[in-house]
Parts: C-alpha cells; sequence; structure tokens
C-alpha cells in the first residue's frame, strides 16, 4: 500500500499510520475504551502497543486495502478511518472512529469525503459502503451525510466483546456519488 497523506482542511491531516505511531495510538485507544468496546470488534484484543502495532504493520503490508491511516488535528492524533477494498466485487467500505473531544467537527464526514473520491476516481471502484450499529446515532449520521443510501440492516451483523450488534448498512454507487451535491460536514 503506497502511505497517504491528506490535508483536509483547519489543521486536519489524514495520513497512514506507520509502525513508530504504535504507542501514540495505543495510548488513544486505551484512553477511549469506553466508547469503543460497544462498537468496534476490535477493542477488547488491543492491550499493548505491540498489538497496535502488529496491527499497523499488517496494513501496511495489504496490497490492496487502504486501511490503517489516522486523523491529526494540530497535530494530536484524533481517530482512524480505512478503506477495505474487495477487488473482486470491485468495491470497498470504510470504517472510521473517532477519541472523545473531536467529535462534531465534521472530521469524519472530510475523511470520507476523501476516501469516496478516491475510491471512485482514483482506485475505479463500483460501490462503497458503510455498516454502523443501529444505535450507533453519530456513525449512521456520518453515512446519511454522504448521501449514502439504507439499505438494510443485518441482524446480529457485527460480533463485538459483549454480543452481537445488527448493523444498518449503507451503500452509494460511483454514478450516485458523482451526481450528489456537496456534503454537509
Amino acid at each position: 500500500m503506497n502511505p497517504l497523506v491528506w490535508e483536509l482542511d483547519d489543521g486536519v491531516v489524514l495520513r497512514t499510520f506507520t509502525p513508530d505511531d504504535d504507542v501514540a495510538l495505543f495510548e488513544l485507544i486505551d484512553a477511549n475504551r469506553h466508547r469503543l468496546r460497544p462498537w468496534m470488534i476490535w477493542e477488547p484484543t488491543t492491550r499493548s502497543p505491540g498489538d497496535t502495532r502488529a496491527w499497523i504493520e499488517s496494513c501496511l503490508a495489504s496490497p490492496t486495502d487502504l486501511e490503517g491511516n489516522g486523523l491529526w488535528v494540530d497535530g494530536a492524533l484524533a481517530g482512524g478511518v480505512g478503506l477495505s477494498i474487495d477487488p473482486i466485487a470491485n468495491a470497498g467500505e470504510i470504517g472510521y472512529w473517532l477519541a472523545d473531544g473531536f467529535e462534531g467537527r465534521g472530521l469524519v464526514t472530510r475523511a470520507c469525503v476523501r476516501f469516496l473520491d478516491h475510491g471512485f476516481d482514483v482506485l475505479g471502484l463500483h460501490r462503497i459502503t458503510v455498516h454502523a450499529a443501529v444505535d450507533n446515532t453519530r456513525s449512521r449520521a456520518v453515512a446519511g451525510r454522504l448521501g449514502m443510501r439504507e439499505e438494510g440492516v443485518l441482524r446480529d451483523g457485527c460480533r463485538v466483546a459483549d454480543g452481537y450488534l445488527d448493523l444498518v448498512a449503507y451503500g452509494i454507487l460511483e454514478d450516485e456519488w458523482r451526481g450528489r451535491g456537496a456534503p454537509d460536514g
């Protein structure tokens, strides 16, 4: 994977993690477990900077995915965003999370806009999705701001530390993205 460095504006940078980001990323995850545990399948398995480093290295080794990217606001790590790619289906799925105190600024929406532009314009994908837990209203709102269509609910679609979550599936096709108006940030 080629590392990404995207300046999004207002001091916000999205860039691919390097193995040297392992401690900072682990500390941010550890400080936000209360926010991540209900939604993120990977929260319970992230127990040390070594776990974080192994994940970063696996992201960097992927020949297709654009996973393992951090959002920095004025130099402070604020969360993560990634795009997993299914080359057979010519499709991708965006995932994201933010640390406490960074929500409500449009950070994830701006990052997702860049991933959607990149996915459709550079990678030539046909379809990009977001899956969000039914009760995760903030994540679901991002998909709505991006103009994604709610396509259905995957019952027990995600296993998390405390059981299973129903996921709302959102999707947007290349021609729909090209024909959209600007999303609300």
